[in-house]
């Protein structure tokens, strides 16, 4: 079983976007959602598709992860609870950790989050100084939320798209 454990910040500005090393085009839904625990299907730029449960809250969670047939994938996405989530992935390096931020569209299109994950709980990774206002644990900025509670409303959104 795998451990994830990280932290999810709101963005600000865009200076980050001169320091991606990778861009991945995301497509997820949720199969089941309850609280605590979700099975999750993502299409990865069309061609590479994965099924997760992920059981925990928080930080750190116990994650599962399984390749599975594209075909598959688009049928369960037909198939998922609420919205299909749409953003574009950007990998940036930054003083020994990779910070993921995602650049939201469709549905939530302006808002932009990063997420760094750790190998402990005890990583105190250097925050870059386009990080703006941490929401781990905030289940409103969780991608499960964000897919399947589509209608709230946020206090801060980070426009950077």
């Amino acid at each position: 079983m795998a451990k994830e454990i990280e932290r999810k910040f709101l963005v600000r500005g865009d200076h980050w976007r001169n320091l991606v090393s990778e861009r991945l085009i995301l497509r997820q839904g949720y199969i089941a959602s309850l609280e605590g625990r979700s099975v999750r299907v993502r299409l990865t730029d069309e061609t590479k598709a994965t099924l997760t449960i992920k059981i925990g809250k928080a930080m750190t969670r116990d994650e599962f992860e399984y390749d599975i047939p594209v075909d598959d994938a688009e049928e369960l996405l037909d198939a998922a609870i609420g919205l299909v989530i749409e953003k574009t992935r950007h990998k940036v390096p930054f003083k020994g950790f990779t910070w993921e931020v995602d650049v939201f569209g469709g549905a939530h299109r302006g808002l932009v989050i990063a997420e760094v994950e750790m190998a402990d709980e005890n990583d105190d990774p250097e925050l870059p100084d386009w990080i703006g206002r941490e929401v781990t644990g905030d289940y409103r900025y969780s991608n499960q939320a964000l897919a399947t509670q589509f209608e709230q409303e946020y206090d801060e959104l980070s426009h950077t798209a």
